[in-house]
Formats: structure tokens, sequence, C-alpha cells
């Protein structure tokens, strides 16, 4: 069932929320050089923070308006507290140092739905 809690989970996260959240980016990249070691160390963060990528980049077919993104990314984790512990660690600390002149990255968290 979308937003309800992923197999992968912790028990703590379990009991803490009942729905995902989910953290949605809109990266419009000027620095591929930079951008990719912006890569190279979020996603190992994202994984020891227990979030999965849903989506990263891939084809982007505009269906309504006049939003069209250069590059989406959709990540899912267990609860908002888990996206937000994992937004305010360290490691991801490193990697937003990594991508600084890389161009704009827009990010939201949202809460799934139960």
């Amino acid at each position: 069932m979308p937003g309800s809690q992923p197999w992968w989970c912790s028990r703590r996260d379990r009991t803490l929320s009942g729905v995902a959240a989910y953290v949605i980016v809109d990266v419009d990249s000027t620095d591929e050089a930079r951008a990719a070691r912006y890569r190279e160390r979020s996603g190992p963060s994202v994984e020891r923070h227990g979030g999965r990528f849903l989506v990263r980049g891939g084809a982007i077919h505009v269906l309504e308006g006049s939003w069209d993104p250069a590059r989406l990314v959709v990540i899912e984790f267990c609860s908002m507290a888990a996206a937000q512990r994992w937004y305010e660690s360290d490691d991801y600390a490193e990697a937003r140092r990594a991508r600084e002149g890389a161009g704009e990255w827009r990010m939201v968290a949202v809460q799934g739905v139960d």
C-alpha cells in the first residue's frame, strides 16, 4: 500500500510513524564533475540512513503545466523523522559540500498517505 511502512524500515521507525516519507529533488546541474562527486557521496549516505532511491534521473514526460525539470530524484524513507535525520547527518553534509557550485538543488520532504 502506498505510504505504508516499507518492509526494510527499522523497528524504531515503525513505531514512530505509520507512514513513509519521500524526499523529492529537482536538480539543475551546471557542473557535471561536481555533481558526480555529490552523487558518489549522497547515494551511500542515503543507504546508510535507511533510504532507498525510487527515482534517480531517468526520462521525464511532462503531463501538465510548465514544470520541466532536467533531473528528478525521489527517495523513500520510513518516516519524516528518518528523512530529517539523513538530511541533517554529517555524511550528507559532506555530500552537500561536494556539490557546492554544481548548480541548484530544490528539495522537499513529503509525508506519504496511510
